[in-house]
């Protein structure tokens, strides 16, 4: 088979077609025949050498995908050949073929073309996890998300408001600000020429926020603080803006906050597949409606293109996610 390889970490560069084996599923596997893949910022880390995949999963990247059951291990009884899928995968997405353990399998939403269907996975089971089952955000309650047009962005508005939640988003333009509010943000703050802080207290009416969805990490988190209200939760999902945080405690405590902190790509199969299991019965069926959660597709490049896919990411000119194509 066919699959996208780098000999050594580097830009985007470094990536290239090659060719090797495909995979064969184990007894709790579903092979995949992959038409389209999800690009992610931990494939883009793990190819510079900064995230590399956790023991025993596959060394080519690739989170997300979506096709065709090409094969099944003998102890997977839902799904069969021929059945239209997408995927949380271990690593190897990026390839004409991939196994996945079952319980990390999806069905392809009703109306959802293949390429739509592989942006779904790796932000559905990322934001449905840190925003309602740890962060509990609920019907009736508002959420501040940054990075507002990222993929886990867009994902973390359309879902709040799908399940009755308010939400404010942060973007560096007033173009991507715009595209929050036509996804379903309440208002859309620009961080690079206003405060988020001084305009969560106006927006709220000096209430604050009662979830934060963080994909910044650094001095974001102090600031975070600022913005929640009584009881308010923090769900910090990634670090670029760097590893350490200085934190007053007295306005932890005032707030009543908890920050949480997570990482998807190390859980077990079995958290991986409680957590589609909660995605298949809130969320799924809500997906054949179009409304108000939509594929957000920035661009789509073929899989020999995946140099060009990943510059874009790195640029964070997007709005929504980038897909790859054989």
């Amino acid at each position: 088979m066919r699959f996208v390889a780098f000999d050594v970490p580097g830009g985007p560069e470094v990536l290239k077609v090659a060719q090797m084996p495909a995979p064969q599923p184990g007894p709790d596997d579903v092979l995949i025949a992959v038409e389209a893949a999800g690009v992610t910022r931990a494939d883009v880390m793990q190819r510079q050498g900064n995230y590399p995949p956790p023991s025993g999963a596959s060394p080519i990247l690739g989170l997300e995908v979506a096709g065709t059951v090409a094969a099944v291990g003998e102890h997977v009884a839902r799904w069969h050949v021929g059945d239209r899928v997408c995927a949380l995968t271990n690593g190897g997405g990026y390839a004409e073929y991939v196994a996945v353990p079952q319980g990390q399998v999806l069905p392809v939403p009703e109306g959802w073309s293949a390429i739509e269907a592989a942006s779904l996975p790796e932000n559905a089971f990322t934001v449905y996890d840190n925003l309602f089952t740890r962060a509990r955000l609920r019907a009736g309650e508002s959420v501040l998300v940054h990075g507002g047009t990222s993929g886990i962005g867009t994902t973390a508005i359309m879902f709040a408001t799908a399940l009755g939640a308010r939400a404010f988003a942060t973007a560096g333009s007033a173009e991507k600000c715009e595209a929050c509010v036509r996804l379903g943000a309440t208002a859309a703050i620009d961080y690079r020429t206003s405060d988020f802080v001084t305009e969560i207290e106006r927006l709220t009416m000096g209430r604050g926020v009662n979830v934060i969805v963080d994909i910044v990490g650094g001095d974001y988190i102090a600031r975070d603080l600022e913005c929640l209200a009584l009881d308010g939760r923090i769900a910090c999902v990634a670090m670029p803006g760097g590893q350490r945080v200085e934190l007053d405690l007295r306005r932890l405590f005032a707030r009543r906050a908890a920050i949480l902190a997570s990482s998807l790509r190390p859980r077990t199969a079995q958290e991986k597949a409680a957590i589609a299991h909660e995605l298949e019965l809130h969320i799924w069926p809500l997906l054949p409606k179009r409304d108000p959660i939509v594929p957000v597709i920035d661009r789509v490049y073929p899989f020999e293109r995946a140099a060009d896919a990943h510059a874009r990411l790195e640029s964070s000119a997007h709005i929504g996610k980038i897909v790859l194509k054989w």
